[in-house]
């Protein structure tokens, strides 16, 4: 099963959204590869990039060359754009780092025959602490394994990070990185009588 909050509104992927992504073999991977996760190359065959000259201020030569990057993620219609660099490749990069947030955000896995955190996980907590920034290409992927998990422990953080191997604080302090992240676990916390998480 993948759980979906697209739209704010979580919801399981119906029948037919299910077999167009196994169709296209975005399913056929291990747990804990999310989308988010996924490297760069193996990302972009999924997707669909769009080019197109980028608006506002810049020069002439940022109005006469197609500079603006927008991609979106075939399976799933999910879309981030950039525009903001006058490189090409820098607005792709941008692009492709939204994405990732956006997947991390709206696409939730089960994990329940997950024996343990992800690689990735393990490399960015050590002795507790959780150690990545937000503008780093492991953030979307460290936020998707946390909401994952705290999906699957009923949006409990001190049962989230016991399995983590990290303090409840590290755990609550990654979320805030991204406030989106951290309100979409409040709003589940608060539809199961629970108090939002500070």
């Amino acid at each position: 099963r993948i759980y979906s909050n697209n739209s704010g509104c979580g919801h399981l992927l119906d029948r037919r959204s299910l077999e167009l992504s196994l169709t296209l073999g975005w399913l056929m991977m291990m747990p804990w590869k999310h989308p988010a996760s996924l490297p760069s190359s193996e990302l972009m065959n999924d997707c669909q990039v769009a080019r197109t000259r980028a608006p506002g201020p810049g020069g002439q030569r940022r109005n006469k060359v197609e500079t603006a990057v927008r991609i979106t993620h075939s399976p799933t219609g999910l879309m981030a754009s950039a525009s903001e660099r006058r490189n090409q490749h820098e607005n792709q990069e941008m692009a492709l780092f939204r994405l990732r947030l956006k997947l991390a955000l709206e696409l939730r896995y089960p994990i329940e025959n997950v024996p343990q955190p992800s690689d990735l996980w393990q490399s960015r907590c050590r002795k507790g602490r959780i150690a990545v920034n937000s503008g780093h290409m492991d953030f979307p992927a460290l936020i998707a394994e946390a909401l994952d998990v705290l999906m699957a422990r009923d949006w409990e953080p001190q049962s989230a990070a016991k399995w983590f191997s990290c303090s409840a604080s590290q755990l609550i302090k990654l979320l805030k990185q991204e406030m989106k992240a951290m309100a979409w676990v409040n709003k589940q916390r608060i539809s199961q009588g629970k108090h939002p998480l500070r």
